[in-house]
């Protein structure tokens, strides 16, 4: 096969080097590498004979991975929420919100309203150990130790 000219070369492996850098700065090479690994994911997972599924999430798993998803998403983290799904079986029907809070018997903190559930728990035990005395870290801000004055750390 013939070569193209230098000139030539140069032009196609700019236009490759521009292509790459468009498709990366809108997350497109992201996405299909998250799809790629997916899919690979899938590919590996042992055969099953014709009719036997994968044995079905527990539902303590099935909430656990929920949250989580609901965090990846939230921060998006695409990819990871894809390989995760992939991964775990999760269905892609999504659980609500609300039935995640009654399962979990959880009162949303209002500082975390629109945020993944998992930052309502966060903020539930941290503020706990503010309120016991102890350390702790308020949802978004710090709080300082309150034996600062002379007391132990």
């Amino acid at each position: 096969s013939k070569k193209p000219p230098l000139d030539q070369m140069a032009s196609v492996d700019e236009l490759k080097s521009a292509l790459k850098e468009n498709l990366e700065s809108r997350g497109v090479l992201q996405d299909i590498r998250a799809s790629l690994r997916a899919e690979i994911y899938r590919s590996l997972e042992e055969p099953r004979p014709s009719g036997q599924q994968r044995p079905g999430l527990s539902n303590e798993n099935l909430l656990i991975n929920e949250l989580i998803r609901e965090y990846l998403e939230f921060n998006e983290y695409s990819n990871a929420a894809s390989v995760l799904a992939a991964e775990s079986g999760q269905p892609q029907a999504r659980l609500s919100r609300s039935l995640l809070s009654r399962e979990l018997n959880l009162r949303e903190d209002p500082s975390c309203q629109g945020m993944p559930l998992l930052y309502s728990m966060l903020a539930y035990y941290m503020n706990r150990g503010v309120a016991s005395g102890g350390r702790g870290v308020r949802f978004g801000q710090q709080q300082h130790d309150r034996e600062e004055d002379g007391g132990d750390s």
